[in-house]
């Protein structure tokens, strides 16, 4: 028993001597070096950690953090919806009456983006809805920083229609495709007759 206690003592003074003596070590900040720099891991002896946010590691180039989308160039396609594992983006799209423009590569778009919104709080970040995009409109920026007292503020909205004016294109589209049965009922009325 007194050879245990005494096994003990000497543990718990190793280990405060080890705690103590990086205590007293670490007198200066880090520096923000890159991991591919000659003996990263020996200029973090003696050094606290950084003092986020006023020191930052640097982001890597090909990081992947929150999401971005240029609405203007896209076509509405769904690709990024069907293809995304944890179903963070919702897409709700309404077809025009005729074509609407165009994106910076040239492809015409012919639908609106009623709803188009991310789940931050469920993406898993993959990336895989930036490389199935058609347009690239989709990307992955270097923001990883999105602090947020409500989960629900995790949701961006990227869609820039309103309500009103989504309920008008549905009308102008219910509009027209009624305009085209009718047409058609006439002219398959009038192929009857001429029989």
């Amino acid at each position: 028993m007194f050879k245990s206690a005494i096994n003990g003592f000497i543990t718990a003074w190793k280990g405060m001597t080890l705690t103590i003596g990086h205590l007293f070590a670490s007198k200066k900040t880090r520096e923000i070096t890159r991991v591919s720099d000659d003996n990263y891991f020996k200029k973090l002896e003696g050094t606290n950690t950084i003092q986020y946010p006023k020191q930052q590691l640097p982001v890597p180039e090909v990081g992947r953090y929150q999401l971005d989308v240029e609405m203007d160039d896209c076509i509405v396609c769904d690709l990024c919806a069907k293809i995304c594992p944890v179903d963070c983006i919702d897409i709700e799209s309404i077809k025009a009456t005729e074509a609407i423009g165009q994106t910076s590569d040239g492809t015409t778009k012919r639908l609106y983006a009623a709803k188009f919104d991310i789940d931050m709080a469920k993406c898993m970040y993959c990336g895989l809805c930036t490389v199935v995009c058609p347009t690239e409109c989709i990307t992955m920026t270097n923001t990883y920083d999105r602090t947020v007292f409500e989960l629900s503020d995790l949701v961006y909205e990227f869609s820039d229609m309103t309500k009103e004016e989504a309920e008008e294109k549905r009308a102008l589209l219910e509009k027209q495709n009624a305009e085209k049965q009718a047409a058609k009922l006439a002219a398959m009325k009038k192929k009857e007759e001429g029989q």
